[in-house]
């Protein structure tokens, strides 16, 4: 029995697929990474034209592991030709921002209004302080107090 029909992700491109591979190498400068999957899927593919090689025969070749070899496998079957080249981005991974608009707009403003008594300014620590306070956010830091500052504008502190 082949290797190729105990697989669970089979690789089989069109026609169209193997020339978009083909030139996606051969042509241009695209990230490492993109570079990798378009070779695996090549040397993986069954099809008429492909090579059908063995996952430890592509992670030899190109000098990769056996789960690069697998996810690049599964992931063309489970979501297509396009997304598995496309750079894949969680929107979990983020972090949700501490000041939306609103919050920040009274960051800004705190921030321009007249110190604390015995201050001859505000620092970040004290804002990080007084943010807080007012229930402006729930928690942030000075650094990230600096950051929103530092795009808006402030050289007062």
């Amino acid at each position: 029995m082949s290797e190729a029909v105990v697989k669970k992700y089979v690789v089989r491109l069109t026609q169209d697929e193997r020339s978009s591979l083909e030139d996606l190498i051969s042509k241009g400068k695209h990230p490492a990474a993109m570079t990798l999957k378009a070779r695996v899927l090549l040397k993986a593919d069954v099809s008429e034209t492909g090579k059908g090689w063995s996952d430890s025969r592509i992670v030899q070749a190109l000098d990769t592991s056996l789960a690069t070899v697998a996810r690049i496998r599964q992931r063309l079957v489970e979501e297509g030709f396009d997304a598995v080249l496309a750079r894949k981005h969680s929107p979990n991974s983020a972090r949700k921002r501490i000041f939306d608009g609103t919050a920040e707009a009274k960051l800004i403003a705190l921030a321009c209004s007249e110190p604390p008594k015995g201050r001859s300014r505000w620092t970040l620590s004290l804002l990080e302080d007084k943010v807080v306070e007012m229930k402006i956010v729930e928690r942030a830091s000075d650094n990230t107090i600096g950051r929103v500052l530092k795009k808006t504008f402030s050289n007062r502190i």
